[in-house]
Formats: structure tokens, sequence, C-alpha cells
């Protein structure tokens, strides 16, 4: 499984969760908005501010037909057509430039989700760093292959992909000499519910793919994220706006400044959780060895006075004897006058 270099942030295991603030449509049309993210997403000390470049005709038609209406009474999103929807949300390719010249100010990597070929000859245009595949596209192999060929890094969300379909888009990118995949863990519900999003998937898919895995977590708060770490997770994007109050078309189920701060955090401290295999005394616990309990006088004794349950116990500190010893000292004598408070030693004993 190859380490992944991302504008010279390095990816991978050895290193901290590598973080994504999905900006998506939460700019509200408004550049100014969208320039705002991007300072909140540097405070928050995230790694990556990710776009989506598309306009409402690469992605549908402008028609009146049932079939591009959205009628599902549990979307954020229902009563509008896809084209009303798309035109609401995208951004303005002649925002990208000023976007991504922002996040280098802010020393953030910027990259985007392009929906067609016409959106990846733009970003070449921009010399964007690397390639996100979003869930919806990603058994679209054109446009697989199009990324590919470039041979920056796809990092590719699967929400809704069996596995046959995951398997053909990675050998796809693979059999163009692209190794430079991270697939995502993803539940294409806007928003998800934690016992909807399966992470347990993020081992299994790692295996299966021998590749890098990451979430493109749609839950509320950062709970899922964090535990994504624990199964592996090298990428965590979430959604991400000033104020979900704001409103806006992925409002509901984006993060806001704290969440995200707090998410950085956190995740780091998760991977720096998962360590190794250890068992036994760390370097860090040494001191602490001597709270252990451990066998002690608990009576003044004189010389050839026996050992009772009334003049010795198992206590804190740990400088005597170890308490699987306790059956076998009963019933011997001391050598010589103790005090209470003494720890028990084989020389003190026969």
């Amino acid at each position: 499984m190859n380490n992944i270099t991302l504008a010279g942030k390095k990816i991978g295991p050895q290193s901290p969760p590598f973080i994504v603030a999905e900006m998506s449509g939460n700019h509200n049309q408004s550049l100014d908005r969208a320039l705002a993210i991007i300072e909140e997403a540097a405070r928050a000390g995230v790694d990556a501010v990710k776009l989506q470049t598309y306009t409402a005709d690469t992605m549908t038609l402008d028609v009146d037909d049932l079939d591009f209406l959205i009628v599902d009474s549990n979307s954020l999103w229902k009563g509008k057509s896809l084209y009303q929807l798309y035109k609401e949300a995208y951004t303005p390719w002649e925002w990208h430039k000023p976007i991504f010249d922002r996040c280098k100010d802010l020393g953030l990597i910027c990259f985007s989700t392009p929906f067609d070929e016409t959106a990846v000859d733009f970003l070449e245009s921009l010399d964007v760093p690397a390639y996100k595949i979003a869930s919806f596209e990603n058994a679209d192999i054109s446009l697989i292959k199009k990324v590919a060929i470039t041979g920056k890094p796809l990092i590719i969300s699967t929400g809704m992909a069996s596995i046959a379909e995951l398997d053909e888009t990675v050998r796809t990118v693979r059999e163009l000499g692209n190794d430079n995949i991270i697939l995502l863990k993803t539940t294409s519900t806007y928003p998800a519910s934690p016992g909807n999003t399966n992470i347990l998937t993020i081992p299994h898919m790692k295996k299966l793919f021998d590749c890098q895995i990451g979430l493109s977590d749609h839950t509320l708060g950062i709970g899922v994220a964090i535990a994504s770490v624990a199964l592996g997770a090298t990428i965590i994007e979430k959604h991400f706006t000033l104020s979900r109050e704001d409103g806006g078309v992925d409002s509901a189920f984006s993060i806001e400044p704290k969440e995200m701060k707090a998410l950085v955090i956190e995740s780091k401290r998760a991977w720096q959780a998962l360590g190794k295999v250890s068992y036994g005394v760390t370097e860090k616990e040494r001191d602490s060895m001597k709270y252990r309990r451990s066998l002690y006088i608990t009576q003044n004794m004189k010389a050839g006075e026996v050992l009772t349950k009334e003049n010795v116990r198992s206590i804190r500190p740990g400088y005597g004897l170890e308490p699987k010893f306790y059956e076998v000292i009963l019933g011997k004598k001391v050598k010589k006058d103790v005090e209470k408070g003494t720890p028990l030693s084989w020389e003190l004993i026969y």
C-alpha cells in the first residue's frame, strides 16, 4: 500500500489523518463567503479545502420532465429540479483561481471534484494537485480514465458502488499507470445516520483493494469520523460551513468552525492512540509500578514469629513480594525483628 504525497503533504498510516473541508455549495453564491469559509478552515487547522467543479448544464438538462425532479420525501432538496439544485449549488468557474490563491496564501491545499471531462481540462489549467471523484461518478469510467492519465492522486468516494464496480474503477486507474488511489467509505444519504455508515467496511476495503482508505462523512457531529481513524482511515472529508443557521444546499449536514477544529484535534489524538501492539510496562508507566500492591508487615514482629493474616497484607506501595506469594508465605517465620510497614522479602523469612 503506497504512501501518497499530495502537494508536499504525506498521507498514510504513519501520518495524522488528512482533514479535508468540503465547501460544496456552502458559499451560497457569494465569493466573499467562499473566501471566509477558507479562512475559517485554516483557523480550524485542516489540511485542505475541496471544491466541486461543474455547471448546471454539465450536470443535467433544464427540462420539466418528472425524471429530473427531486420527489423523495426524505430529501433535503424535495421539490427542486436537478437543474435548479445544481444552479444554486455550483461554484462559478471564475471563482476557482481566487479560491486556490487564498488557500495557497493560508498554507492550505486546494483541489476539486470534476464532474465531466471539461472540468478536468479546466482544473488542469489551474494545476490542481489531486482529484476527488464523487460517489455518483465512481462508475463513470470515461471520467475516471481522463483523471487517471494526469498521474495525480485520485480520492474516490465509494457510495452505492458494488465491489465489482469498485474493482473496475481501481483496475482502470492502475492499468493507466496510476497507483495513487485513496478510496473513501461513503454513505450517499444527506445527512447520513451513524447506524447506516458501516465503517467496519474500511479495513475490509483496505485489504480488498490494497490501497489507503478514508471516510467521506455525511453524519452530524464528529463521532463517526473519529471512530474511522481507529479502523485505519487516513483521510477524513467533512462538509464545512460558517454556520448551519445561514442555510444553503448543504448546510444541514455540514459542520461549523468549532466542530472542525475539534475534529482536527481529536482525530490526531485518535491516530496517536493507535500506537502498536503492546503489553507489560511502558517506559511512561515505569514510575507507576511503585503503586502496585505488594506484601507488607502490618504489625511489629519478633524474630521467630509466624506470618499470619493478621500481620501481613497485600497493600500499596509495591516494594514487597508480589501478592501472588501471599498463601506461600503464610505460616513461615521471620528471621529477625521487623517493624510495621516493612516490605516483605525472601531474605526476611524461613
